[in-house]
């Protein structure tokens, strides 16, 4: 039996995965641009959390941002909007798992085969808000044509046309303005739409006075989330359909962690009460802190722990944690070197960190090392560099897990070229693909080719490296003791 809204009322009451579904038929409020796993498993599952306690009492109308989403956007409609959640993991301390119909979607528009019932949403009055994840490529503008009648392709596009459409509807009413919020993994990712839709806006000619309505009287917020969204969980969900008695093909899983810092009044959240609702949202003045910290602590432990542990034999970041001496050198630099080097409240900083590392002990997770290698390089230099440095800056000394990472980095881009594929080898032999940039590759397996053969020592290979600004975008052979101290490291890691 697939799950719908005719199919739920059938269902056993005891039936774990629906016992706390709401079935609501409230207005719309909300714009998503954008079908796919995590805001199904973040943003919707709050909203749905809002009305479940009486707070929002509004319903999202959903689409995608791309052709290719055609048939999950089908799939949505097919199933009335209707999806099960389920959050698994530690969450303060304890392991949990916890299955819930998320019901908030009353309207499922594809926009390139609905393009003129998708601009007559704008003529909503009740609707508020736009949200979006379209990737951090959706948010790039591309210069592209407005024809009537015409679906756009570009999300930034669509909401210029859709404002637009709404402006004239309700004759440039200030009070008729949306609040953007955009999820995209973009530093200043309001900023950048809000500059897109102008954009687009002076590429069309529209009038001036639009333009003033747009930039006036709706709002484009900076915003930053943070959870881990895991998706379809394909090995588990014919056990599961079995124990639930239906089938569900939007079923998405998650962490329980979730974060959504917002650079806004916190005045909006009477609007979009999330915080009422008891979620981790925060309405801030700037997002500063919040971006730093993921990106040094959360961020920083992926890339430190990445090449080691692939050289170390380990598969996933759980393998990672739960090998005692690995834990303890991640621990280590989370809480001695990374955190240190942030001017922030260091007990802020620090729950930070335990819940970091509680999350990457998740045993519904698996979070390949492989898949954060990628560009690995180009990562250590925006998420540990900034510690290394800063570090050294105020200790006088360098910081030894980062250093240490540095010189596994640098030991993983050991490689050989093998049909078209960059391989290296673990400590014991195992082999692995290491996926960059190609210019960073073939600098690396020049390097270590040559050290191979004799022609230079390994204190000429890390002096190489250090001062090649292509890679750091400075001259890193400046800092005290930095070669002597990478090179005492990886003559430890070389056969």
């Amino acid at each position: 039996m697939d799950i719908n809204k005719c199919q739920l009322k059938s269902l056993s009451k005891d039936t774990k995965a629906v016992q706390y579904s709401h079935m609501m038929d409230f207005p719309i409020k909300v714009l998503q641009i954008g079908e796919g796993n995590f805001l199904r498993g973040f943003f919707d599952w709050m909203i749905h959390e809002c009305n479940k306690q009486g707070h929002f009492m509004g319903s999202i109308a959903v689409t995608q941002p791309r052709r290719a989403g055609k048939r999950k956007i089908e799939e949505v409609r097919r199933q009335d909007g209707l999806y099960t959640l389920m959050l698994r993991g530690f969450h303060q301390g304890e392991k949990m798992e916890h299955a819930e119909i998320i019901s908030v979607f009353s309207k499922v528009i594809d926009p390139y085969e609905d393009w003129v019932e998708f601009l007559a949403l704008s003529e909503n009055p009740e609707l508020e808000f736009v949200v979006s994840n379209t990737t951090e490529a959706g948010l790039k503008y591309q210069p592209i044509p407005l024809e009537e009648g015409k679906p756009i392709e570009s999300f930034p596009g669509k909401l210029t046309a859709f404002l637009y459409h709404r402006y004239l509807h309700f004759n440039g009413d200030e009070k008729k303005g949306l609040i953007m919020l955009p999820c995209e993994l973009l530093e200043r990712n309001g900023d950048s739409l809000k500059q897109c839709v102008l954009k687009h806006s002076r590429d069309w000619d529209l009038p001036k006075p639009f333009m003033k309505w747009v930039d006036r009287d709706n709002l484009f917020l900076n915003s930053l989330v943070d959870r881990i969204v895991t998706g379809f969980p394909a090995s588990e969900s014919e056990k599961l359909f079995t124990e639930w008695g239906y089938k569900d093909t939007l079923l998405n899983t998650a962490e329980p962690y979730h974060l959504w810092a917002i650079e806004g009044d916190p005045c909006i959240d009477h609007r979009l009460p999330l915080q009422q609702a008891g979620l981790n949202v925060r309405w801030v003045k700037d997002l500063t802190s919040y971006q730093m910290r993921k990106v040094r602590i959360l961020n920083g432990s992926h890339t430190l722990m990445a090449p080691l542990g692939i050289l170390s034999g380990m598969e996933e970041v759980k393998q990672a944690i739960d090998h005692p001496e690995f834990n303890q050198f991640l621990r280590n630099a989370i809480e001695k070197e990374i955190i240190p080097s942030l001017p922030f409240d260091q007990n802020e900083m620090m729950l930070y960190g335990e819940s970091v590392l509680e999350r990457f002990k998740n045993p519904f997770v698996h979070h390949l090392l492989a898949d954060i290698s990628l560009n690995s390089i180009s990562k250590f230099k925006v998420r540990l560099l900034p510690t290394l440095e800063e570090y050294h800056k105020a200790q006088g000394r360098l910081p030894a897990c980062i250093v240490r990472g540095f010189s596994g980095l640098i030991r993983f881009y050991k490689v050989r070229e093998v049909k078209e594929s960059y391989i290296g080898k673990s400590f014991a032999g195992k082999v692995y693909v290491v996926k960059d940039d190609l210019s960073t590759i073939e600098f690396f397996k020049e390097q270590w080719l040559r050290y191979d053969k004799g022609e230079i020592p390994l204190r000429q290979l890390i002096e190489a490296t250090l001062s090649n600004q292509y890679l750091w975008g400075k001259d890193l052979s400046d800092i005290p003791n930095l070669g002597n101290e990478i090179c005492q490291y990886l003559e430890g890691m070389i056969d």
